[in-house]
């Protein structure tokens, strides 16, 4: 390979890649993942330096991973001792193709697309895209192959340019960012290796996944300075099954769940008021009960969760606040119900029945602590469900252990418990309350500074990335009680999420997003933009990288 990129300029360099990256079907959950890994790392082992230290290259395998996938590292020492280190990361992995429909076949095609899409009438902004000759597209091209391909040529450039380094380069590559996050949680413990047994100072991380227009006409090129976090609350609801000629004395646990639902579901009430950031409501991604075929039986319990970003709150808080929704909307459930029966039985005549319409709201870990006074064993029994149904979908098996919970109970109570499923991201970015993070927040701007006179971009510096990233689980910024929260309300977390926690904090590794710059991530339409991520996102990240490493940062320029 390096044969083939040797005599390129670095535009051409991070182009060539790309082509070839978005050709590879690197689809999450498939054997994809596994030969974009083998691709990447036969493509570092062409390059000289590595063909000298070819122990400089190598790959970590996911344990317990069916499909075999695989982390990739490569390590470019600058010619100084120095520990000093920056982190190069980036996800391999893509979504599926199933949404370019009849042109499946070209999903991974850039030039058989681009001409597609210069005759495409339907949407006017994509045709023009193509026809302009400044986008290439393709699945995976701007989500995000062309990152990869940026971060291996300057892998390149650093081997070739040694002396710029005062510190090293690290490159990770991880799969299954686009759903579990398999690979970068594994990544947690070969950064601690490296830390203790090299003694790697790592001084920032730096992802590039992808950044685009905010709003129409926007053409800043946005600079994250940490990434989001991630919840994904859950609701076990349990109500009082009827037949259907009786279902006025039910508690039916589809309507509790739908004023759960009507409560949270994009409430901008809930998001938090962050200056200048582009912070979201959270949003119902399942909803449905436990009947698997037609009966005349109502419902006895529903699956709720929700999609939750959290950027400066915490697990513990985000729970407080769930407890507080979901109590105010079983009241006005019972309210309904007993109202609508009470005038059921003035119309009917009928004799009043001994019910009650009370609805319990309790977190999993208030649950299990009630389940325990009353002599049982919690614990053990959520350990046995999970060991019967190790290959279950992770958030149904969450389900099933606290559906196993409740009927542990013989009083049969309506109920709403609220538990934690996967995945977790924790959230990450530069606290300025601390002096460290100020001095790499100031080295950003003002190599920011820098670029735009050079080359006429516009930047502008966010918190957040708006979407998940793996820059996630690089820091942790809450403290043991609210870690243990999260913890307690997780079904079986050591077995079914075991997000190393201690380890994340012990390295507190700040991450940076400089992102390649494209539209329409995971959309058929999706593509990168090549002026800017191929001739200029290069430099800046090693301008960046130089000036981390205590190295006067050197001109840009477009590439």
């Amino acid at each position: 390979m390096y044969t083939q990129l040797r005599s390129m300029n670095m535009f051409d360099r991070v182009e060539t890649l790309t082509r070839m990256l978005v050709g590879i079907k690197s689809i999450n959950g498939t054997i994809g993942e596994v030969e974009i890994a083998d691709f990447i790392k036969d493509v570092l082992l062409s390059f000289p330096y590595f063909q000298e230290h070819p122990e400089n290259v190598w790959e970590q395998k996911i344990p317990n991973d069916s499909l075999g996938r695989k982390n990739i590292f490569a390590l470019v020492r600058g010619l100084s001792d120095e520990k000093q280190t920056i982190i190069y990361h980036s996800h391999i992995d893509t979504v599926g193709i199933e949404d370019f429909g009849v042109m499946k076949q070209y999903a991974l095609k850039p030039d058989e697309l681009a001409e597609f899409f210069s005759g495409y009438e339907r949407d006017k902004d994509v045709q023009k895209d193509a026809q302009s000759g400044d986008w290439l597209f393709g699945r995976g091209s701007v989500d995000m192959q062309s990152g990869i391909a940026v971060h291996l040529a300057n892998v390149l450039y650093f081997t070739e340019h040694r002396e710029e380094l005062s510190g090293n380069v690290l490159l990770m590559l991880n799969p299954d960012e686009e759903s579990q996050h398999k690979g970068v949680i594994t990544a947690i413990s070969e950064l601690e290796r490296l830390k203790r047994h090299q003694g790697l100072d790592f001084v920032m991380a730096i992802n590039n996944d992808f950044i685009t227009p905010l709003y129409d006409g926007d053409h800043h090129r946005y600079i994250y300075t940490g990434a989001a976090g991630k919840l994904l609350p859950s609701f076990y609801i349990y109500g009082r099954e009827a037949h259907v000629g009786d279902t006025l004395s039910g508690i039916d646990p589809n309507v509790i769940a739908a004023e759960i639902t009507r409560r949270i579901h994009n409430n901008v009430e809930l998001t938090e008021n962050i200056e200048g950031e582009l912070v979201l409501p959270p949003s119902c991604l399942y909803q449905r009960d436990n009947k698997e075929v037609y009966n005349v039986q109502t419902a006895t319990s529903s699956y709720l969760y929700f999609n939750y970003f959290i950027y400066e709150l915490t697990a513990k808080e985000v729970m407080d606040k769930l407890k507080d929704i979901a109590v105010e909307a079983t009241r006005e459930v019972e309210e309904k119900l007993s109202r609508n029966y009470k005038e059921f039985l003035i119309r009917t005549g009928l004799p009043a029945k001994s019910l009650s319409w009370n609805i319990e709201v309790t977190s999993l870990a208030e649950y299990m602590e009630e389940l325990a006074e009353k002599g049982m064993n919690p614990e053990q029994k959520a350990r046995e469900v999970w060991e019967q149904n190790k290959d279950m979908e992770p958030r149904m098996l969450c389900f099933k252990i606290v559906e196993a919970l409740q009927n542990m109970d013989s009083e049969k109570k309506a109920r709403v418990i609220i538990f934690y499923a996967p995945p977790y991201l924790p959230h990450n970015y530069l606290n300025t309350d601390k002096e460290r993070d100020r001095e790499l927040l100031e080295a950003v701007r003002e190599v920011l500074k820098v670029v735009e006179k050079e080359t006429g971009e516009k930047f502008a510096l966010k918190k957040f990335f708006p979407y998940l990233a793996d820059g996630s689980f690089l820091s942790l910024h809450e403290t043991d009680e609210e870690i243990l929260s999260l913890i307690k309300n997780f079904p079986e977390w050591e077995n079914i999420y075991p997000v190393p926690v201690n380890e994340i904090r012990s390295l507190n590794i700040s991450s940076v997003n400089i992102g390649v710059y494209g539209k329409d991530g995971h959309k058929w339409t999706e593509r990168v933009y090549k002026p800017y991520t191929f001739g200029v996102l290069p430099g800046l990240i090693r301008a960046v990288t130089c000036r981390l490493l205590s190295r006067k940062a050197e001109p840009v320029g477009s590439e």
